[in-house]
C-alpha cells in the first residue's frame, strides 16, 4: 500500500505506521539476479529463474508441486477452471473479495454460509445445509493464516462427491500438526502480494497434488497452448514473469527470519494487550505452525469505544489499523441480491465484521513502535 492512500498525519503523533510493510532483500543482492536475466534475454514464458523457484517451493513448503501465476486472483479463477467447476459453491463471506470474485469470472454462484466464531474461517456445521443438487465445491480460507478444520470439510466433500479449493493467501508456510496445510484439498492457491509474508511484488501460486494437475494449470496459464501451435483450452496470461521469480528466490532466504521476527511481534502485542478489557487478541491458543500473518484483535462492548470508533482514533494518530474484512462480501452490490447473503444467515461473520481490527505487524516493528499502538489502544480506553 502506498502513502497516497492515506490522509496526512497529524503534526506531533510520530511516523506512520502501516498495518503491514513488504519486506525487501539488500539491492546488492539482487543485483546479479537482474544481470542474469539481462543477459539471458529471458524475461518471462517459464524460464530458468521461474522453474527454480518452483522447485525452491515446494522443496521449503513441504508440497508436490506448484504452478507459479501473476498475481493470487489470476490463480483462483484458473484453478476453479482447471478442476472444471461449474453451478454453485460453498464459500466464506468473511474474506477479501478475490475470492469471491474469482467464482464470478468464471460463471460460477457463490453460496454464502456462516463462519466459526473461534477461527473465523468456513463453519463445518453450516455447509451440509447449503448443498444442493447444483453445488460442486467449497472454496475456503485459511483466514489470518489459521486452518480451517479441513478433516470436517473434506468428510463433507467426500459424502457429496465435491471438489475442495483453499485459498491460502494467508498460508504461505503454516503447518498443522508438523505437516504443510496446503496439501489438503484438491487444490490450494496462494498469493505472493507485497503485503504478504512472503512475496514477488506481485505473484500467486497454486499448490498441486500430481504432475498431471500440474500440466494442465501450466497450459492454462498460458493461454492454454500446449506446444507451439496447439491450444487446449481457453487459457489466460497468468505466467509469473523471471524478475518477479528471481526476487521470490532472494526472498525466501530471507522467510524464516521474517516469520521469527513477527512471531516477536505478535507475542510482545499480546503480552501489552492481555489486560485490556475489551480488546481480545484472536487466535491465542494457536502458535505452533503459525506465520503470523495478521493481529487480528475484537473489540467488544467493554471497550468504550465502537471498533469504528477505535479505527478513527488510530488512523487520526497514524497509526494504520484495517478492518480485515469490511465490508462482508456478500455485503456488496454484485453479492447483496443473493439469498445466501441475507443478514440473518450470516450471524457470526457480521459480528466479526463489525467488530475485528488488525494491527499493524511486520518484522520492522521494533519495540517503540509496537508499544505506541498499544498505548494508543489504552489511552482511548481511558479517555
Amino acid at each position: 500500500m502506498s502513502r497516497a492512500e492515506f490522509p496526512d498525519q497529524k503534526r506531533g503523533v510520530g511516523p506512520a505506521i502501516y498495518v503491514t510493510r513488504p519486506s525487501l532483500p539488500p539491492l546488492g543482492q539482487f543485483i546479479p539476479y537482474l544481470k542474469e536475466i539481462w543477459e539471458t534475454r529471458v524475461l518471462t514464458n517459464g524460464g530458468p529463474f521461474h522453474q527454480r523457484l518452483e522447485q525452491a517451493l515446494c522443496d521449503y513448503l513441504g508440497v508436490p508441486h506448484i504452478s507459479l501465476f501473476t498475481n493470487g486472483t489470476t490463480a483462483l479463477v484458473t484453478a476453479l477452471q482447471s478442476l472444471r467447476i461449474s453451478g454453485e459453491v460453498i464459500t466464506t463471506p468473511y474474506s477479501f473479495v478475490a475470492t469471491s470474485h474469482s467464482l464470478l469470472w468464471n460463471g460460477i454462484k457463490p453460496v454464502f454460509v456462516d463462519v466459526d466464531p473461534v477461527t473465523l474461517n468456513l463453519d463445518p456445521q453450516k455447509i451440509e445445509a447449503a448443498i444442493t443438487p447444483k453445488t460442486t465445491a467449497i472454496l475456503a480460507v485459511h483466514c489470518y493464516g489459521r486452518p480451517c478444520d479441513v478433516d470436517a470439510i473434506e468428510n463433507i466433500a467426500d459424502r457429496y462427491n465435491l471438489r475442495v479449493i483453499y485459498d491460502a493467501a494467508h498460508a504461505f508456510g503454516v503447518t498443522r500438526a508438523g505437516a504443510s496445510i496446503l496439501n489438503h484439498g484438491d487444490l490450494s492457491v496462494l498469493s505472493f502480494h507485497a503485503t504478504k509474508v512472503f512475496n514477488t511484488f506481485e505473484g500467486g501460486a497454486i499448490v498441486c497434488p500430481d504432475a498431471k494437475t500440474k500440466q494442465r494449470i501450466d497450459h492454462l496459464k498460458n493461454f492454454g497452448f500446449a506446444d507451439e501451435v496447439t491450444v487446449v483450452a481457453p487459457g489466460i496470461n497468468g505466467k509469473m514473469s523471471e524478475f518477479n521469480s528471481a526476487l521470490g528466490l532472494l526472498q525466501l532466504e530471507y522467510v524464516d527470519a521474517a516469520i521469527a521476527a513477527r512471531r516477536e511481534v505478535y507475542l510482545d502485542y499480546r503480552r501489552r494487550l492481555a489486560d485490556l478489557p475489551g480488546v481480545e487478541c484472536l487466535g491465542n491458543a494457536w502458535l505452533e505452525g503459525s506465520n503470523f500473518s495478521y493481529f487480528p484483535v475484537m473489540i467488544t462492548d467493554r471497550y468504550p469505544l465502537t471498533r469504528d470508533g477505535l479505527y478513527a482514533h488510530m488512523r487520526e494518530n497514524a497509526v494504520m489499523v484495517r478492518r480485515y474484512f469490511y465490508p462482508l462480501i456478500s455485503e456488496m452490490p454484485m453479492y447483496r441480491g443473493l439469498a445466501s447473503a441475507a443478514a440473518g444467515n450470516l450471524p457470526v461473520a457480521r459480528e466479526a465484521s463489525a467488530r475485528v481490527l488488525c494491527l499493524p505487524i511486520y518484522e520492522g516493528l521494533d519495540a517503540p513502535s509496537r508499544q505506541r499502538v498499544c498505548d494508543l489502544i489504552a489511552e482511548a480506553a481511558h479517555a
